[in-house]
């Protein structure tokens, strides 16, 4: 089967670009490994910012559904200390640039956006082999094989096609989450969901953290930071709920009760989440025919910026594909050139956060840090 723009996953920035193209009247494909758009859970809670991921919402002519499903009052921000004390509040007042959606249903919105049969669902990448001339074919687990004049990597940290552009592959920050949820909060855990407050919430040490967003149906949805090698992990069997409970929330012994309540009395299988990050200065040289967008391009560890930049670059791609029609490969370029610039220097400001969670006294430098995002 040939397929002129073939673009792998159905993650926010594939997703994006696909609708962009589509607005410029340019058919693409999205190639998914998973099964259905409900197959699993889409994570947690994106703070959707005005300087980049609504720039690409407004392109992708979805900005006044995306406002439809901001939870209000979700920005606001509390850092606590580990005995539960108050250091910093900053409430959400409306006027904040950042508004919290649901991943779930961001996601669900842009699906709903595209023509019928855009997404092909249980298409897993089995290999990927250049056939000259810029066309690329694509090889799935299902058995079948699909060639294509523009193949665009936007699968993720484990990219099946970066390896046509580079052989970096990210390494092991130092630092994993565990992700845990508790339900119906405001009723089943007071204590909790006082303590993280209509937003998010961090209590930070040096070298580990609590974490917290208030969701939609009032869920707690916890990280619990810890900077331990991967070794540390591989003896905790995540599989036995109490016992990973328990082993991980050992590592917060003595911290308020409110906050080790969001790990032991999870009503989920802790999740290890291992943070992976690409080079701050990954790039490639052009090679005709491919190119790669959000994570498969530039992993960073989150720092709130990840999702923005997926939708940022699908849109940016759309455009740069639909202004070159007659030069594909200059516009990729000017593309990719702008990507680096700016992934680059997101990946550094927010290794910021990580720097200070090594630090002595992490919790006065996230204040400092918040306080001088609000004045800037």
């Amino acid at each position: 089967m040939n397929t002129p723009i073939a673009i792998i996953g159905a993650g926010l920035g594939g997703l994006t670009l696909a609708r962009v193209l589509h607005l410029h009247g340019i058919p693409s494909i999205v190639y998914e490994a998973e099964q259905s758009a409900a197959s699993r859970a889409q994570g947690g809670m994106l703070d959707i910012h005005d300087y980049n991921g609504q720039l690409a919402l407004q392109d992708a002519g979805l900005l006044t559904q995306f406002q439809e499903l901001i939870l209000e009052g979700r920005q606001a921000m509390r850092i606590l200390s580990p005995d539960g004390s108050l250091l910093f509040e900053n409430p959400d007042d409306g006027s904040g640039g950042r508004p919290e959606v649901q991943r779930g249903e961001l996601r669900q919105m842009l699906l709903d956006s595209l023509p019928a049969g855009t997404v092909q669902w249980d298409h897993k990448v089995a290999g990927v082999r250049s056939l000259g001339d810029g066309r690329h074919e694509v090889s799935f687990t299902n058995g079948r094989t699909v060639t294509t004049h523009l193949l665009i990597g936007a699968d993720g940290a484990w990219s099946k096609v970066r390896p046509l552009l580079s052989a970096v592959m990210p390494q092991y920050t130092g630092m994993s989450y565990v992700e845990t949820y508790l339900f119906d909060a405001a009723v089943r855990h007071p204590a909790s969901a006082v303590a993280v407050g209509t937003g998010q919430m961090g209590a930070p040490v040096q070298g580990k953290a609590i974490m917290a967003h208030r969701e939609r149906h009032e869920t707690l949805h916890t990280y619990a930071m810890l900077a331990r090698p991967l070794d540390w992990f591989a003896d905790i069997d995540f599989a036995d709920q109490a016992k990973a409970s328990a082993r991980i929330a050992q590592e917060f012994n003595g911290w308020a009760p409110e906050l080790t309540a969001l790990i032991t009395d999870s009503d989920t299988i802790p999740l290890l989440r291992p943070l992976h990050a690409l080079p701050h200065e990954h790039r490639w040289q052009r090679v005709p025919g491919v190119s790669l967008i959000g994570d498969a391009a530039h992993l960073s560890i989150p720092n709130g910026e990840g999702a923005n930049l997926a939708l940022y670059d699908g849109a940016e791609l759309a455009k740069a594909i639909a202004s070159h029609a007659d030069d594909l490969e200059a516009g990729l370029h000017q593309f990719e050139q702008a990507m680096f610039e700016r992934s680059a220097k997101v990946a550094a400001d927010g290794e910021k956060f990580y720097e200070l969670l090594a630090g002595k006294d992490p919790a006065s430098g996230m204040i400092n840090m918040f306080q001088d995002a609000e004045t800037s």
